[in-house]
């Protein structure tokens, strides 16, 4: 694919650091109202985010997302995991795509496949599963029964759930993993490339994962 120049350059990089210093000088800048979805009782909430703590590198993949050209046979809307290249493609229907550098399962944990998109989700709390929660505490780590939404939740600032299987396309506040097999057969993204996605996106859109 011919790729065309990245969109995100140094005006990114100048926004983050006016950002970050608005956020220090007002605590009122510093905090978010954001909708989270309570896991354990089927409802959103409101609850106030630290922005602070999602400022600069927490948020911004070490790996810009950009425009590429795009001629196959999906079309407008569908998203196109490849894990071996671990990018995530976002198909514009123009002729391009927006690409996004992710992370990919690791060995073992690897799949391929179609799904479609069947909840989308602002600051998802985290029920890990109890397989991950039995081969943690084999390894010593007691994972919690549910994590709330927030800047410390391994599933970032948004979730995209495929199916009715375990995988989500998500955050994370380990952006330094992208464009790496470290996952649990998640698709990982930097938070800002996630919030980019969650927008374009709808409930039933396809997903592929090659």
């Amino acid at each position: 694919m011919r790729v065309v120049r990245p969109i995100v350059s140094r005006s990114r990089i100048a926004a983050f650091s006016i950002l970050s210093a608005l956020f220090a000088a007002s605590p009122a800048l510093a905090e978010q109202a954001v909708r989270q979805f309570d896991a354990r009782t089927g409802t959103w909430t409101v609850k106030r985010i630290d922005t602070r703590k999602l400022s600069g590198r927490l948020s911004a993949s070490p790996i810009p997302a950009q425009t590429v050209a795009y001629a196959g046979e999906f079309k407008r809307g569908t998203i196109i995991v490849d894990t071996g290249k671990r990018r995530l493609l976002y198909i514009n229907g123009d002729g391009t795509a927006r690409q996004y550098a992710i992370g990919v399962g690791r060995e073992g944990f690897a799949w391929k496949g179609k799904q479609k998109i069947s909840r989308k989700a602002e600051w998802p709390s985290w029920t890990p599963p109890a397989e991950m929660v039995s081969r943690e505490a084999r390894k010593g780590r007691i994972l919690p029964a549910t994590m709330e939404g927030g800047p410390e939740n391994p599933l970032g600032a948004r979730a995209l759930y495929l199916g009715d299987t375990l995988y989500r396309i998500h955050g994370t506040n380990e952006p330094w993993t992208l464009g790496k097999a470290v996952s649990s057969g998640c698709i990982r993204m930097a938070n800002d490339d996630v919030v980019e996605l969650f927008d374009r996106v709808s409930v039933g859109s396809l997903v592929v994962v090659r």
